[in-house]
């Protein structure tokens, strides 16, 4: 059994190579992928698991780094794990655009909707529900349909106006 053991340490221990970094090399930061507020950040599959490339200032001790964060992260404590942490290997060639991104103090983004694009009532046997589309965001064009009266009691504002004249009637049945 001890053979066993030994020999497949001896195997891992080939692929297992320890991270170490130097005051001023560039590392990427882990980020867990959390469930946003509404159903705007639903798919989590997509969430970079990395986020900007950010400059160590000074070893801690042997697995903790401390890193300069942006202004807009300063409400992160700015000492990280090695394991939280990925070399930047810098590729000229190789640019991404960084999102505006707004982290507030529970590490959570706020999200809220554009405007109300269109509503509908559904029909079931004995009640109807009303529904309506939301734009969460302009730049995807990403909308979903929500209940009404759930809108309407969390963004009151969206329904100023006579927007819901003409809505559309689904009957929905159960066969």
């Amino acid at each position: 059994m001890r053979a066993t053991q030994s020999r497949q340490k001896s195997y891992a221990d080939k692929r297992k190579r320890p991270l170490e970094f130097e005051a001023g090399d560039h590392v990427f930061l882990r980020v867990t992928p959390t469930a946003g507020i509404g159903r705007a950040l639903k798919s989590r599959k997509l969430t970079p698991r990395f986020i900007s490339p950010y400059q160590i200032t000074r070893r801690i001790g042997p697995a903790a780094y401390e890193i300069a964060l942006p202004p807009h992260l300063a409400n992160l404590h700015n000492v990280f794990h090695v394991s939280q942490l990925r070399k930047d290997v810098a590729d000229p060639s190789h640019v991404l655009e960084q999102d505006d991104v707004q982290v507030r103090e529970d590490l959570t983004m706020g999200v809220g909707p554009v405007r109300i694009l269109d509503s509908q009532v559904k029909q079931l046997k004995g009640k109807e529900i009303g529904t309506v589309k939301v734009l969460w965001d302009e730049a995807t064009q990403e909308m979903t349909w929500e209940m009404e009266d759930v809108m309407r009691k969390s963004y009151p504002h969206l329904f100023a106006g006579s927007l819901f004249r003409g809505r559309k009637i689904l009957k929905v049945g159960v066969m």
